[in-house]
């Protein structure tokens, strides 16, 4: 059977010329085939030198050993300040440390036992949605599909309320147009062409964040406030604990700007990578029925007819290695950039102090070093010995100190709404269609993902 969709790699390493043209709406799109094998790369542009680095021992010294010497990349930050503003994705240094000090107890908030609930009602909600599907016409597009129940569930998880569908709508497509105008802003600075020649494509952007800050900022506003007069009514989610953490050095909360920021990064962070992954799982589900039908044994034996229970999900084995899996084939962030904070030497290539330094999940994880047959999709890899440590070759949520905190999160967030669905429902692969990755600030597919869903 065919690998699943990837890019078709370039023969040998693009043009300039094609770079600027191709590269500007999809990272993915300018690779070459010597790019899944190298062990570091340079990429030399008018505006910019970076540095791929893929050997792991390469990787664990950026990521791990020296990772006070390669913070975040400065252009990252450039690119989400709008939407982020000063959170703790983009901080660096002892700015970050503190932000996620402070942000820790939030952190706690989110844990996947007590979360479980809130899970589980924005996965019933799907379920009637996908309920209401006439069979006549039962292709759905999972990328839209999943990005609804996963912000819904981190929206319920931050704020206790769910999220209705006309917001979730406005999030999307802001999101969405930020996507797409800050890959060309990128590689308009990569070329140093004067971005006050395209100011329409920043205000774009601009004002698609500030479209989404604005959707957050009206229901943040009246529990800010509320706190703020003294209103001590309880709530035990992710923004009270927020409102109410005290700073030990200044002895003040949060301003709300900054609550704003770092609701922003929960909220985002939150659900477009665990979109991204799942859209990506119920591709590979409907190319692949005799997995899909392994995976459905699994839950008729574990879990039968019945609802789903937390105590369930470490016992969904294969559906965690079918996932696992799906993260190894498309990262939700395919590129991690950070900077060398002095002059280096990786491998033969001497890196300056201040020039880009590029992590890639996305070719670490397809590179035949690290992985046999690494373009096929095959979850027993998953279930059996590896003969290197996983965790020196396989990064979907990073690596280190800065590992994403929501990755426990993420994995029963997917194994619930993958087992809740294949429980009630059988899916196929649409005729004709194929998905079209793109590497922006994530990976997702440029056309969406469309499934024919049937009921059981």
């Amino acid at each position: 059977m065919p690998c699943p969709v990837r890019p078709e790699p370039l023969k040998n390493k693009a043009s300039l010329f094609f770079t600027f043209f191709v590269k500007r709406n999809s990272w993915l799109s300018g690779l070459f085939e010597r790019s899944y094998v190298m062990k570091t790369g340079r990429v030399k542009l008018p505006g910019i030198e970076i540095v791929i680095a893929s050997e792991l021992p390469l990787v664990k010294k950026i990521m791990i050993d020296e990772v006070e010497n390669y913070p975040k990349n400065n252009l990252l930050h450039t690119l989400l300040e709008p939407l982020l503003g000063e959170s703790i994705f983009t901080s660096n240094g002892c700015q970050w440390r503190k932000q996620r000090d402070l942000m820790n107890p939030a952190f706690a908030r989110a844990r996947v036992s007590e979360v479980f609930s809130l899970m589980q009602q924005a996965c019933d909600d799907m379920l009637m949605r996908f309920s209401k599907i006439n069979q006549q016409n039962n292709i759905r597009d999972m990328d839209a599909e999943m990005t609804f129940v996963t912000a819904d569930i981190i929206f319920r998880t931050i704020m206790t309320t769910k999220l209705e569908p006309d917001a979730a709508e406005k999030i999307t497509a802001a999101f969405t147009r930020f996507q797409h105008q800050s890959l060309r802003i990128t590689m308009l600075r990569l070329f140093n062409i004067p971005l006050a020649l395209f100011g329409f494509k920043e205000r774009q952007r601009k004002d698609a964040a500030q479209e989404i800050r604005d959707t957050l900022e009206g229901l943040i506003r009246p529990r800010y406030d509320a706190i703020s007069q003294g209103d001590d009514k309880e709530w035990t989610d992710i923004l009270s604990t927020l409102l109410n953490t005290i700073d030990p050095e200044t002895n003040e909360r949060f301003s709300f700007k900054e609550i704003v920021d770092q609701v922003a990064m929960l909220f985002l962070a939150g659900h477009e990578t665990s979109a991204s992954a799942l859209s990506w799982a119920f591709y590979l589900l409907a190319e692949y029925p005799e997995i899909q039908q392994q995976a459905f044994k699994e839950i008729q034996e574990t879990v039968g007819d019945r609802k789903i229970k937390k105590e369930d999900i470490k016992k969904l084995t294969f559906i965690t290695a079918i996932f696992r899996e799906t993260l190894r084939l498309y990262p939700p962030v395919g590129f991690m950039a950070r900077e060398a904070k002095e002059e280096v030497t990786l491998r033969d290539k001497i890196v300056a102090k201040g020039k880009t330094v590029i992590v890639s999940p996305w070719l670490i994880h397809r590179n035949k070093d690290n992985w046999q047959k690494p373009h096929e999709f095959d979850p027993q890899r998953f279930l059996q010995p590896h003969d290197t440590p996983l965790k020196s070759k396989y990064l979907p949520f990073g690596m280190g100190q800065r590992l994403c905190v929501g990755a426990s999160f993420a994995m029963q967030e997917a194994i619930l709404i993958i087992a809740s669905l294949l429980q009630q429902y059988r899916i196929e692969a649409v005729s004709g269609f194929e998905p079209k990755p793109v590497g922006r600030l994530t990976i997702r597919s440029e056309n969406g993902i469309n499934i024919r869903i049937i009921k059981r």
